[in-house]
């Protein structure tokens, strides 16, 4: 089997050469199930994080990572299709109450889905470069100063082993969290509310950045969406 290593390294070959991308598991898969959830549309055009997030990468990642996320979340709902009617997140809040043999398909897939779609969303190269309103004033009280917030997020970001997740997550009483998890685990799982995320799997950042993670981390904190991670914040507290 192609490792997720080989394959990005075939993706960037080919790219150098000025080759079509070569297709991935899931583009050879069978045709999409039909099921609950679909693949959210992109909030702007493939380009539009450019210099500090590639076209070629957002076309890749969305397209074919999340789509193949979305479509084994509907190949195992479809042995439980009641399930259907919840959505993504209400699932992983709650993934002890879930069939135990689709659990684990839905904390892989399902957080997939619901990881890249927050993701999306949690990017723009237009807007507020810094936190907003209760946001701001709950992110110098909780970490000392924005500055001191970003060293740490950087770190969290940096210092994910393999693949997974960097976050400001809220938890209990709005109390804000740095937070990492492994695969495509969410804060959910735990009883927090994402805020923002950073997505530390080399599908994100490799064909740029190549093994030099730290790199995009520094890229990344140019495209948040400091507009909207206040907005879920303010939402919070309604």
């Amino acid at each position: 089997m192609t490792s997720r290593r080989q394959l990005l390294g075939a993706i960037v070959a080919a790219a150098s050469l000025g080759k079509a991308v070569p297709p991935t598991h899931a583009a050879q898969a069978q045709p999409a199930p039909q099921g609950p959830f679909a693949l959210p549309p992109l909030p702007y055009p493939y380009d539009a994080l450019e210099p500090y997030i590639d076209a070629q990468t957002m076309q890749i990642h969305h397209s074919r990572h999340h789509a193949a996320y979305v479509d084994n979340l509907n190949r195992a709902l479809a042995q439980h299709p009641e399930l259907g009617k919840r959505s993504v997140e209400e699932l992983l809040r709650d993934l002890d109450a879930l069939p135990p043999d689709i659990r684990t398909a839905v904390r892989n897939h399902g957080g997939g889905h619901a990881n890249h779609t927050l993701f999306w969303q949690a990017m723009s190269k237009d807007g507020a470069r810094r936190p907003l309103g209760e946001l701001a004033k709950a992110i110098d009280v909780r970490f000392g100063s924005f500055g001191a917030f970003q060293e740490q997020l950087t770190r969290a970001a940096t210092g994910v082993f393999g693949s997974g997740w960097a976050w400001l997550a809220a938890g209990q009483n709005r109390q804000l969290e740095v937070m990492t998890t492994p695969n495509q685990d969410t804060p959910l799982s735990a009883g927090h509310t994402p805020l923002l995320l950073i997505d530390v799997w080399e599908h994100a950042y490799y064909l740029k950045h190549q093994n030099r993670r730290a790199e995009y981390v520094t890229a990344f904190h140019n495209v948040i969406n400091w507009e909207a991670a206040s907005e879920r914040f303010s939402r919070l507290g309604r």
